[in-house]
């Protein structure tokens, strides 16, 4: 991937474009075909006008025509050469545009892979799809103009414009008046233009992620009958984008018929005052054709440009929001002293760890939490809601990087652990259970490709979900559909625990894994995972407290901070705030399926 800057901030830059023109460089050769066929085309298209002079002052004047015949053939095999090779240009053109944009896709998403939790989190989901897709396109498009009339533009001018002073010099003279007027009126427009266009890309981020908002969760809203408010909002994201894409598109539809109008004039005074050089016999008609030809082929590189004004400055605000993700550093980065590890016995210790979201209310999330998890042991986490508990497991595999203190796995600050070899010691259950498109067994070895059968079948059923596959039509590959849609809360995260015990982790991460499975299916899954995973360190997350009864600790957080640690029969002695959680559960008049 090419070495990348930071954006621009100033939104009329067209450097990013100049940037991301570095993928262009792996397929230079064929960008270099493309403009030789294209130097050709312009060589071609200076001749024809030419040709034409001659056939008229030299050929139907004298009335020759073996002269006409002769030149005609001329004429007929130059249009044909340049189109095929104008062909040429285009297939070429059109390899490069498409290749590098894949190349930039693919390097832009292989970047996503890399940033951390943190680093996602400033990024909407619908802002990272546009970027990955429509203004890519955008770039791509770009490149793949640029390539077809890139040489052919100032080649065609810079040869129209020596043709019109060979032909006329004081007809010529003109053009140094009208060319000056018509770049400065399409360079104003580039300027104007450039920041309306990035405006309308904010638009098109908030339409996209209100879609995907709906989409994701279009369920809710329709259980809610949400369904018109839903549609307002839309509506509303929609009517903005449409207003400022027609601001846009209107600025941008007068540059055309300026230049039109220039060029009109301009014609209608080359034709006026050759005209009367033709009477006075110091100009032929042949000539002033020819004059009126390089004139309008001159004038068509700005016509091109007025076309492609739009195009240009929209891919150069995408450019730079490409380049806001390349430029985007992982909160998480590995230093020099990063080292892989080769065997992991699951200690993990919490020393004076503090934690603050980045963009927050400047509250940490967590305070000095200090803990000590020998291996093997399962270390229960218990709080109300928003006590910190999830973010506290996410410490633990650096999905997040903690603001103060640190956190050892035998011995070892985790942020000198490669990431990799520290990733490979866990297994990990997210509190949203994400499933992906392919088949359960697909979706049981994610962690584990090389799995066998035997092995997926072993850990879906030390995940109480066996028996469910086997009654399916296709069992093992029966497909899932997106996001899981054709199982339940309780499958889905059955589905996810045999995912993270086929990887036989020794440490493994549950936050909050069981809370759509009932308490039976639940007090079996633990079951088999003391058997299954005796010697693994397991964190687990839970609002149950029939979940953590056995647990060696249980850690109560309240409000970021621990507010005890201790066994089940020791906490229930000595705690106010588990008495209280236990009471109000499994105590008096409590039920053993209530949550905390």
């Amino acid at each position: 991937m090419p070495k990348m800057r930071s954006p621009n901030n100033n939104k009329t830059n067209l450097n990013g474009l100049w940037q991301l023109a570095a993928y262009l460089k792996p397929y230079r050769r064929e960008a270099i075909l493309s403009w030789i066929a294209l130097t050709i085309v312009v060589v071609f298209d200076l001749l024809i006008p030419f040709l034409v002079k001659n056939i008229i002052d030299y050929g139907i004047s004298n009335r020759d025509l073996p002269y006409i015949i002769k030149t005609t053939i001329i004429l007929v095999a130059a249009t044909f050469m340049s189109a095929l090779l104008a062909v040429t240009n285009n297939i070429f053109s059109i390899r490069v545009a498409q290749k590098t944009g894949r190349d930039i896709r693919s390097d832009l998403f292989r970047k996503v892979q890399t940033l951390s939790f943190a680093n996602i989190d400033q990024f909407q989901t619908g802002e990272i799809l546009v970027r990955l897709t429509s203004d890519i396109s955008q770039v791509q498009q770009v490149f793949l103009t640029f390539l077809r009339i890139g040489t052919r533009a100032p080649l065609l001018m810079i040869g129209s414009i020596i043709l019109l002073f060979i032909t006329s010099t004081q007809l010529a003279l003109m053009m140094l008046v009208v060319l000056p007027v018509s770049i400065f009126i399409t360079a104003f427009f580039a300027v104007r233009l450039q920041p309306l266009f990035y405006a309308v890309q904010i638009k098109l981020d908030r339409l996209n992620s209100i879609l995907q908002e709906n989409l994701a969760g279009v369920r809710v809203v329709k259980a809610f009958n949400r369904s018109h408010y839903e549609n307002q909002r839309f509506d509303g994201a929609n009517q903005e984008l449409m207003l400022r894409n027609t601001r846009v598109m209107q600025l941008a539809s007068i540059l055309m018929p300026l230049l039109t109008l220039l060029m009109n004039l301009t014609t209608m005074s080359v034709v006026w005052f050759g005209g009367v050089r033709v009477i006075h016999n110091t100009l032929s008609i042949g000539e002033i054709i020819a004059f009126v030809n390089y004139l309008v082929t001159a004038m068509f590189p700005l016509t091109l440009l007025a076309q492609a004004i739009g195009l240009v400055s929209a891919a150069g605000v995408s450019a730079e929001r490409i380049l806001q993700i390349f430029a985007t550093r992982s909160s998480i980065e590995e230093t020099d002293l990063t080292q892989s590890i080769r065997k992991c016995s699951g200690k993990i210790v919490f020393e004076h760890v503090h934690f603050q979201y980045e963009g927050g209310n400047n509250e940490e999330t967590l305070q000095d939490i200090n803990l000590i998890a020998e291996p093997g042991e399962m270390i229960a986490i218990l709080g109300a809601t928003g006590s910190g508990k999830s973010t506290l497991l996410h410490l633990i595999p650096r999905l997040y990087e903690v603001t103060s203190g640190r956190i050892t796995l035998d011995g070892m600050d985790i942020r000198h652990i490669a990431q990799e070899s520290l990733w490979q010691c866990m297994g990990i259950v997210l509190q949203e259970t994400v499933l992906f498109s392919g088949s359960i067994s697909d979706n049981i070895r994610f962690g584990r490709p090389s799995a066998g059968i035997n092995e997926v079948q072993q850990a879906a059923r030390a995940a109480q979900i066996h028996d469910f596959i086997m009654q399916l039509p296709q069992q093992y590959e029966t497909q899932v559909e997106q996001r899981g849609a054709n199982f339940s809360g309780g499958q889905k995260q059955r589905l996810a625990i045999a995912r993270a015990i086929l990887i036989q982790p020794k440490i493994l991460l549950l936050d909050d894994s069981t809370s759509a499975v009932d308490v039976e299916t639940e007090t079996k899954i633990q079951s088999t995972l003391q058997k299954i995973l005796a010697n693994c360190t397991s964190f687990v997350v839970a609002q149950r407290i029939s979940t953590v009864l056995h647990a060696d600790k249980i850690i109560i957080l309240d409000q970021g901070k621990v507010a005890a640690c201790g066994s089940h029969a020791t906490l229930l002695q000595t705690n106010k705030i588990y008495q209280e959680i236990f009471n109000s559960q499994l105590g008096n008049g409590g039920s053993q399926n209530g949550t905390f």
